[in-house]
């Protein structure tokens, strides 16, 4: 199998990829910045490209470089992981370039990713798109509009893509539970009165209860190569055993 993993620069994206590897799939990170703890690795690939510059990724897709590593697989795999929390705050206040810096990284990129991924994988008889989502997709929360909607419209992406019946496609978004990240210290970092569940996240932190990302990269690479990954096109990983 070989895969693609965007974000893959830290946190769950290098969890991700370190058990991808550690499985003998053969990885492509793509993140704006490389990470130096990956290379060396056998199997290990990495493209430096801003997925907030929807432009750049077009051009870097209409290049061929993510075709030319898919050539020959019987198997694939991409894994949209790349996101942002910010802008947090009520509306009137979240600013024009914050907002469409967030679309771009958190929908944009995944679309422009996915419909070249199965453009160029035509080939394999096991091909599988798995969206990193969050339960912000699926419940709203103060605050977090965008990211709610960012979430939410990965979300419909599957389910919408479940209905095409392309062949040999599977797809899932997937939502890993609350994990510490960087993305995780931005939220206990935010001022309460632009986020008003900042306390419960600032509990989990205090308490133990933020899941490693290392761990949970391993348990989300372990669902989306296993048998039952494409099975619902909408995942809980906490519900998922």
């Amino acid at each position: 199998m070989k895969a693609i993993v965007t974000g893959h620069s830290r946190g769950l994206g290098e969890g991700i990829v370190r058990a991808l590897l550690d499985q003998g799939v053969e990885v492509l990170g793509i993140a704006r910045h490389g990470n130096p703890a990956l290379h060396g690795l056998r199997g290990m690939h990495e493209v430096a490209l801003d997925l907030a510059d929807a432009a750049a990724l077009s051009a870097w897709l209409a290049g061929g470089e993510l075709a030319a590593f898919l050539a020959g697989a019987n198997s694939a795999l991409l894994v949209n992981n790349a996101g942002v929390v910010q802008p947090v705050g009520a509306p009137g206040g979240l600013g024009a370039s914050r907002l469409a810096l967030a679309v771009a990284v958190n929908v944009t990129a995944a679309l422009l990713l996915t419909d070249a991924f199965v453009a160029a994988t035509a080939h394999c008889g096991d091909r599988r798109v798995a969206h990193v989502s969050s339960g912000a997709g699926r419940a709203p929360y103060a605050g977090w509009s965008t990211y709610c909607a960012t979430k939410a419209a990965l979300d419909m992406h599957a389910r919408a893509i479940a209905h095409d019946g392309v062949a040999n496609l599977a797809i899932a978004s997937i939502a890993p539970g609350v994990i510490d990240t960087a993305m995780q210290g931005e939220i206990r970092a935010t001022r309460e009165e632009d986020f008003p569940a900042r306390e419960r996240f600032l509990a989990l932190k205090r308490d133990g209860g933020l899941a490693d990302p290392g761990a949970a990269g391993a348990r989300l690479a372990a669902y989306v190569l296993g048998a039952r990954f494409g099975s619902v096109p909408l995942v809980d990983l906490r519900d998922a055993d």
